[in-house]
């Protein structure tokens, strides 16, 4: 190792971590014991649908800027260029579509839980498969997610590991029990800002001791690391416009539009039209992130050239590249390494929070109330507040599971079991593939986890058959295996028979083609299936839905005043519960 880890945090930059952490624990100590302190699951888990949007739109830019992709971007762009920059290309459509589409099904509805569509649509079992698939899926992500950074900043720093693991485990987990959504959110706002902060300061003070941020584009178009337009249509290419322009839109979508820790914030809002404004906030948000991370690729450039500190093994890994950076560039800066550091930490912070607060939301309103109707509001929101501290334990679990596996690996109900085998299969064929038949005379270093990957050896061959798929860039993953689902769930539907338009609940279907063909009239677009069966009201709770899809919400929708159906006879106090209840057809 380099002498450089042998160098430590000044007592400033400890500081300016702890403050970190007490600050944030702060935040949720606020809404702990302010407003109405978190003493309902609507408060709980929705913050009382109160949000306005700007701290939502900075919530939603948080919870997927984790620590990871903080350390991934730059080595990225250091490696291999600015081609990953055209990502932001899709985040036009990957954040339009959920803010027209998505989001006014789902808050018309006044679900809880993205899951809860599921039922509505199709039925209980689907239901059920995409909880669980969620709920497997973010505690594996957030303990990779919490050890990562604190493993790259030990190796560079000699920073305590458990202790940073610890810190931010415990801090994260007691605002977020004890503050809720709300908590979770405006900690949030406060850790974006932290994030901005830390990057602009190595930038600037890189470009600065570069020779200015001229020099550095310079040094980068000299070494060839200036991307023009790549419109390669070759999906084994892991990064052209295509596979980032096009294929990065599935991934928006998974992340923006269907996620549950995503919906939950759009839920959260005041009013169906902030929810969407939320959206269009975030987009030049998420491209000054991009445009930050880029940058600081450059000035890594430019600071080291081709000689890598990973390739002269000052590192271990591209993990540790950018803060074995950070620590070379303000080492003579006191306080500054720790900004960057409480950046780091504010990423991995806003991402497990985020986590925590989903599952807790999933687990209660998928997995247990469903069997227990009767709980009272006391109760269902003590229970939501122990799933959310159980989480917080399970996390740090988790960060320990992930200490054993070493380095951070890439790594209808039809439809959604094939959809599942797929990305199983082209995952762990694509990692497995790589290991026989290594090339000759080309050593390629450690290549660290999924984002940051790049590809050292060139196949002189293009691959066939199943390697082939294998090969397939992780940027199309997302839309492979959504099409899976789609394609695997529309045979099967055809083979089963279809679900005639009488029996598909109102306000679950978006009628994309009846708005795009507008201008025909309507009896032509009944007859080419353009129109959403809203005005079908088989029975009450339909009624009762196409009202709910059809009038424009303020956010303060209450189906006692729509409730007067046929029989007269449900008069329930809130509005929202009723709501909730709904969904057990």
């Amino acid at each position: 190792m380099d002498e450089l880890v042998q160098k430590h945090f000044s007592a400033v930059d400890y500081v300016i971590f702890a403050v970190l952490l007490v600050a944030s624990a702060g935040i949720g100590l606020y809404y702990a014991f302010s407003g109405g302190r978190q003493r309902t699951t609507q408060e709980f888990l929705l913050a009382d649908r109160s949000m306005s949007c700007l701290p939502v739109s900075l919530s939603l830019l948080a919870t997927f800027q984790s620590a990871v992709a903080i350390l991934g971007a730059p080595s990225e762009i250091y490696a291999n260029g600015t081609q990953y920059w055209f990502l932001g290309c899709s985040y036009f459509l990957g954040l339009l579509i959920p803010a027209h589409i998505f989001i006014p099904v789902f808050y018309r509805l006044r679900l809880t839980s993205a899951y809860q569509y599921l039922e509505l649509r199709f039925n209980k079992t689907v239901r059920i498969c995409g909880t669980v698939t969620f709920i497997f899926q973010m505690v594996v992500y957030m303990g990779v997610v919490l050890y990562a950074p604190a493993l790259a900043l030990n190796a560079v720093t000699g920073f305590d590991l458990w202790g940073a693991v610890l810190a931010m485990g415990l801090v994260c987990t007691l605002y977020t029990t004890l503050g809720g959504l709300k908590a979770v959110i405006w900690t949030d706002v406060f850790q974006t800002v932290v994030m901005f902060a830390g990057q602009l300061a190595v930038i600037v003070v890189g470009a600065h001791q570069a020779g200015g941020i001229s020099e550095v584009w310079r040094r980068a178009q000299n070494g060839s690391r200036i991307a023009g337009l790549d419109l390669n249509p070759d999906p084994l290419e892991r990064h052209t416009f295509w596979t980032l322009g096009v294929g990065g839109i599935f991934l928006m979508l998974a992340l923006y539009g269907v996620n549950q820790a995503q919906v939950q914030r759009y839920l959260s809002s005041r009013t169906e039209k902030e929810a969407i404004m939320s959206c269009y906030v975030v987009f030049p948000c998420q491209q000054i992130v991009l445009t930050l991370g880029c940058l600081m690729g450059l000035v890594m450039f430019a600071r080291y050239g081709e000689d890598s500190p990973l390739d002269k093994g000052y590192v271990s890994s591209n993990d540790q590249m950018v803060l074995y950076f950070v620590m070379d560039v303000l080492q003579d800066l006191p306080g500054l390494p720790g900004l960057f550091v409480a950046c780091l930490f504010s990423g991995a912070l806003s991402t497990i929070s985020s986590a925590f607060n989903s599952l807790a939301t999933v687990t209660m309103e998928d997995l247990i109330k469903p069997h227990f109707p009767a709980m009272t509001e006391t109760r269902a929101t003590l229970l939501s507040k122990g799933l959310a501290l159980a989480y917080g334990l399970v996390c740090l679990a988790m960060a320990y599971i992930a200490s054993l596996m070493g380095s951070v690996l890439q790594g209808a109900v039809s439809g959604l079991l094939a959809g599942l085998v797929m990305a199983f299969w082209v995952g762990i064929g694509s990692f497995v593939s790589r290991f026989p038949a290594a090339v000759p005379s080309t050593t390629a270093p450690d290549v660290g986890n999924l984002t940051t990957v790049a590809s050292f050896v060139k196949a002189k061959t293009r691959p066939t058959g199943l390697n082939a798929l294998y090969s397939l860039s992780y940027m199309w993953y997302s839309a492979h295996n959504s099409t899976t689902v789609v394609v695997v769930g529309l045979i099967v539907s055809l083979l089963t028979g279809p679900m005639k338009e009488k029996d598909v609940t109102p306000g679950t279907v978006y009628p994309i083609l009846g708005n795009l063909l507008f201008f025909l009239p309507e009896r032509y677009k009944e007859k080419l299936c353009c129109v959403t069966p809203l005005e079908d009201k088989p029975r009450a709770i339909d009624a009762q839905h196409y009202r709910m899809a059809q009038k424009e919400s303020n956010g303060v929708l209450c189906l006692a005043e729509d409730n007067e159906g046929e029989d007269g006879e449900q008069k329930e106090t809130k509005g929202e519960t009723q709501a909730v209840q709904e969904t057990t057809l």
